[in-house]
């Protein structure tokens, strides 16, 4: 057991009964049991990135129940990156392209934490807004809107997703993290999907699809151009096996 070091005994001391709570919540938080696991061929998460980043978990279950905002992970990112000796900067609030930048790649970061979100299976709920372009109820202006997901892909060269969901066993919960890569060549292949137009939808602007399948004619991954009051596009049903895990985290919050 390492010794508490003194300044930070002295600090202690100056913190109001409030705030000494809040420190008591986030103490507790770490003192919770994790397993974790790492992807050996990962160059994201080393052997320090996998236990900071669990660490950071920790922490952040000692005062909150719900999962890691979009932007709490992209500070995570940012800090734990730092902390296993990487370069490291997240990009201005409201960047419309990537989110950090990482030994001078840039990344585009997602996160999921849906309740019915399926282990082997991605949704991304929002990839991109889609903005008041072309687009009405002719299925040909589904290429427009492609077209607008295949250039917004130009601002990064890699999409990284934070999935979380919480479980029960023998009556305890507990939450699984995994850090998941989505190939950018992937998503590049709607450049040859099919694409669709809902025009039974009674939304206005009428939404569609653009589906892509395998040589076997299985769904790799859809596009799912949401004609709702955000317009914004979806990545639905993309198979979770075409995908990198690079590290896992299971824990119970203590």
């Amino acid at each position: 057991m390492p010794d508490v070091p003194a300044e930070l005994i002295e600090l202690l001391k100056k913190l109001s009964t409030r705030r000494l709570a809040y420190v008591s919540s986030v103490v507790t938080g770490l003192l919770g049991g994790m397993t974790e696991k790492r992807n050996e061929r990962s160059d994201l998460v080393t052997d320090v990135f996998l236990e900071e980043f669990g660490v950071h978990l920790l922490a952040h279950h000692g005062t909150a129940t719900r999962p890691l905002t979009k932007e709490q992970f992209e500070r995570a990112m940012e800090r734990v990156m730092k902390l296993a000796g990487r370069n490291a900067q997240r990009s201005p609030m409201g960047n419309p392209g990537h989110d950090v930048t990482i030994d001078g790649t840039k990344f585009s970061l997602k996160t999921q934490a849906d309740a019915h979100l399926k282990v082997d299976s991605i949704w991304i709920s929002k990839f991109m807004e889609l903005g008041k372009g072309d687009w009405s109820n002719k299925p040909e202006q589904l290429k427009g809107l492609r077209d607008q997901f295949l250039r917004h892909m130009k601002n990064y060269e890699r999409i990284v997703t934070l999935r979380a969901w919480e479980r029960e066993e023998n009556g305890k919960k507990f939450w699984h993290y995994e850090l998941v890569e989505i190939p950018k060549a992937l998503l590049e292949e709607a450049a040859k999907g099919e694409l669709e137009m809902r025009l039974e939808s009674t939304q206005n602007p009428k939404p569609g699809y653009c589906t892509v399948k395998d040589g076997r004619g299985n769904v790799k991954f859809a596009l799912y151009f949401d004609g709702g009051t955000e317009r914004k596009l979806q990545v639905k049903d993309l198979k979770k096996s075409l995908c990198i895990v690079h590290g896992e985290w299971n824990f119970s919050p203590a």
